[in-house]
């Protein structure tokens, strides 16, 4: 068979459908108008996640006799003034202290370069000089790095004052209409859509209640892993503790690798407040108990519903989805890589001519 005829065969078997063809633009121009225009749309797209997540609150209150109006106006004040006490309480503590733990940095660097002089002392043979000044240039680098970095932030923070006026306006603004007019709204999507939309019916709503779902589920992951993370290192005394418990409780929203990344932050502040210590020890002994329980108890029951995606699956999803957008793309990555599964599955597969005259009628799951 020539290159032709097996592109020819591919395009008849998989794009042959009417519905194909409308899903593929609309996968097509979604994907480029968040490309193009995300950076543009962030307010709405930040608007968009929350109405998701608080639009299965309101449908609580509704189901027990509450007017849509009332539960949406209810739920909406609870999120302007969860939102006011993140703004105005937690974000001024939490970067009080991540500028306290930056100037504390050289001191920290210091003390674990007396700790690998005495450890070289000790096991000459296991550290030579050399691994340990290059261990120790290696710091150096990184230290001096983030010194830069925190600078470049805190000067660019500074034009970053009305972007931020913009999202504590707007993004409210948005979630309240996107609560009390879902329905219209929806309307107006689904009339923008062709009248034969029988598989992008069904995509919707088998990926509807799943994302939906995801985004609260993985919302409150993070608050009882912060919350338990916070009590845990103010419980043993460690400093930075609000610091350290968001950088814990945000390290679910990447498998795998954010349990290890959030590892180092947490053993570096008890290693240079403890030293090689028992109460060294029992912090990272308390900090493997939460994030094993996070792993084997808490995600299983909150997620219990989405689909199964292999590991591998997700890292790589991660890794794109981070690379092209960012947070949100790290947060939205198992949603996606969901929805790419569902696609696999639904997508309507015709007969070719080979399968024809064959009579093979492939049946696909």
């Amino acid at each position: 068979m020539t290159m032709r005829t097996i592109l020819k065969s591919w395009v008849e078997r998989y794009f042959s459908d009417e519905e194909a063809l409308v899903l593929l633009l609309i996968l097509i121009a979604g994907f480029a108008a968040i490309i193009l225009f995300g950076r543009m749309l962030a307010p709405f797209f930040t608007a968009l996640v929350v109405a998701f997540l608080l639009q299965g609150v309101v449908g609580a209150l509704t189901r027990r006799g509450v007017p849509h109006l009332l539960a949406v106006i209810i739920i909406f004040l609870a999120f302007v003034s969860a939102l006011l006490t993140l703004a105005f309480i937690l974000m001024p503590l939490i970067w009080n202290q991540l500028v306290g733990l930056v100037q504390e940095t050289p001191r920290m660097f210091a003390s674990g370069q007396l700790w690998l002089d005495e450890m070289q002392a000790r096991y000459p043979n296991l550290i030579t000089p050399d691994q340990m000044q290059s261990w120790i240039g290696v710091a150096s680098r990184e230290i001096s790095q983030l010194g830069q970095r925190a600078l470049t932030l805190s000067l660019a923070s500074l034009g970053n004052v009305m972007s931020l006026i913009i999202y504590l306006v707007l993004v409210p603004i948005l979630v309240f209409f996107m609560l009390k007019d879902r329905e219209v709204l929806v309307g107006f999507a689904l009339s923008l859509l062709p009248q034969k939309r029988a598989l992008l019916t069904r995509i919707w709503k088998e990926m509807d209640h799943q994302i939906a779902n995801y985004i609260r589920g993985k919302f409150i992951e993070i608050m009882i892993v912060g919350t338990v993370a916070f009590f845990t290192f103010t419980f043993f005394g460690l400093p930075y503790t609000a610091l350290l418990a968001v950088l814990v409780g945000f390290s679910v929203l990447v498998p795998f690798i954010g349990a290890a990344v959030a590892t180092l932050p947490v053993a570096a502040v008890a290693g240079f407040y403890f030293g090689l210590s028992d109460q060294f020890f029992y912090v990272l002994v308390a900090y493997g108990v939460i994030q094993a329980l996070d792993g084997n108890v808490l995600s299983p029951v909150l997620f219990s519903e989405t689909n199964n995606i292999h590991p591998v699956s997700i890292i790589v999803a991660v890794l794109f989805f981070g690379g092209i957008w960012g947070f949100w793309g790290v947060f939205f990555a198992i949603p996606l890589a969901t929805l790419l599964k569902a696609l696999t599955y639904a997508w309507p597969r015709g007969i070719n001519e080979q399968e024809r005259t064959s009579g093979i009628v492939r049946v696909d799951s």
